[in-house]
């Protein structure tokens, strides 16, 4: 399976279509003399003891941290919106339409008003219950997250923000603050010479590769803080880098990112959500050798920029809200392992590694599902972008979307819904390297994908 994907499905909204693909809320709408309100949630979705969870699949025997849904409730005008990150490694298909529904209907929203990325933790669940339900149902079902369990934390998930719409308090400010990450991110795809692509994994021990240069990377931190009258009420912070350091065995961690936001919530007594770019080619690699020493300073790291980030904020008054939402086709491979026999023929096998049988059966539910178009969203609010992407993408598609309002502040989160894997550039699969072998969606998809972005704007 990936070392990083994240899945995460919703429903088409048929009418997005009637404006070339994007519907947009917010714009020529009656105007109230309401004021914007916020208000934030947070829940607790650790697995139990003994259940199997990625990477490795064995029964979870120590909870290091706990993991949490944390997430916001926006009001304004009548509409209700909310964001959310999910300590897990990935949550897919179904599963993440299942929760958008879910988390809409106790706010008293509509579905595509709500983002829900995951923060892609690797000692934590990857939760795809239309997946975990076909390997229930093999002959000789491998270890597995139980689907059931997956759906009921979507519940729990949405009662947290249903109860988060009683304690909505007003806002009228917003900052938004940068801050440079030291020694953390680094590209996992590395050139080494004609033409060839080695890779740098979240955790690396070759001297040679660290050595070699960060490669292409966002060092920036970005931080939204929404605050009344000076006093900031909830800080959203983005940054690309893969959150690992040492994982496959049974444990569960937030890892250094969560380590990082849990500590600035402890100091400053500010409600703080952390959400990841697009990683799909970026990790911790060259400054982490996987030991629990390394994880260390990279949690200090992140957590100096955070700092760093929180200090320097400037509020300015919040303008209305807008909301984009355009929605994609991704048409699923079909080539090699991805070809849905071979996939239904993995599955089934029982002396296959759990791994290569769970990771046929998400490939099996992607293409399951390939008629439901992918969405992607934006709230805009005045100069400030914030943008949620499905899947893994490469970092290169983070430049690309903040180079569409270059003069405004453009934050981005992946790890939506990640039924296809990475989205890669059609030249990476010529190039290879890691993230192309653990791509679902057709090396065409990069132009979609793109365009998608665009009429986000």
């Amino acid at each position: 399976m990936r070392e990083g994907r994240d899945v995460s499905r919703r429903g088409f909204l048929a009418a997005g279509m009637a404006t070339g693909g994007v519907l947009i809320s917010g714009k020529g709408m009656a105007a109230t003399k309401s004021k914007q309100r916020i208000a934030t949630f947070r829940c607790d979705v650790t697995p139990p003891l003994g259940t199997p969870i990625y990477s490795g699949y064995k029964p979870l025997s120590v909870i290091e941290h706990p993991l949490l849904a944390k997430g916001i409730v926006l009001e304004d005008r009548g509409k209700r919106y909310v964001l959310c990150a999910v300590d897990w490694c990935e949550l897919n298909n179904g599963s993440h339409t299942l929760f958008c529904k879910a988390v809409a209907k106790a706010v008293g929203t509509d579905p595509e008003f709500v983002a829900i990325q995951t923060v892609h933790q690797h000692t934590a669940p990857m939760a795809d219950a239309d997946a975990m339900r076909m390997a229930e149902h093999t002959a000789e079902p491998p270890a597995c997250t139980p689907s059931a369990w997956i759906e009921a934390m979507g519940a729990r998930i949405a009662e947290a923000a249903g109860k988060a719409v009683e304690a909505l308090v007003p806002f009228n400010q917003i900052g938004t603050t940068t801050a440079k990450v030291d020694r953390v991110a680094s590209n996992r795809r590395v050139p080494i010479g004609d033409g060839k692509i080695a890779v740098r994994y979240s955790s690396c021990k070759d001297p040679k590769l660290c050595e070699l240069p960060e490669g292409l990377i966002d060092p920036m931190l970005k931080t939204v803080t929404f605050g009344m009258d000076g006093k900031p009420l909830v800080r959203l912070h983005y940054y690309a880098v893969h959150p690992q350091s040492f994982y496959g065995d049974p444990r569960t961690s937030y890892d250094f990112v969560g380590i990082a936001r849990e500590r600035l919530q402890e100091k400053e007594g500010v409600f703080q959500i952390y959400f990841t770019g697009c990683a799909g080619d970026i990790a911790a690699g060259k400054y982490n050798d996987g030991t629990p020493q390394a994880r260390a300073e990279l949690a200090n790291r992140i957590y100096a920029a955070m700092e760093a980030s929180v200090a320097a904020t400037r509020f300015a008054r919040s303008k209305p809200i807008r909301w984009s939402h355009t929605a994609l086709v991704m048409t699923p491979r079909n080539d090699g392992e991805y070809d849905e026999a071979t996939s239904r023929k993995a599955l089934d096998d029982p002396k296959a590694a759990v791994l290569t049988r769970l990771g046929s059966a998400s490939n099996l539910a992607f293409h399951a599902r390939q008629s439901v178009p992918v969405e992607l969203s934006a709230l805009h609010i005045g100069h400030v972008h914030i943008v949620h992407l499905p899947g893994e993408p490469m970092i290169e598609y983070q430049f690309y979307t903040q180079e569409q309002r270059p003069k405004d502040f453009v934050a981005v989160a992946g790890y939506g819904d990640c039924g296809m894997g990475y989205i890669c550039l059609e030249k990476s699969f010529a190039e290879g390297g890691y993230e192309p072998t653990a791509s679902v969606a057709i090396p065409a998809t990069e132009k979609i994908f793109r365009k998608g972005i665009c009429d986000l704007f």
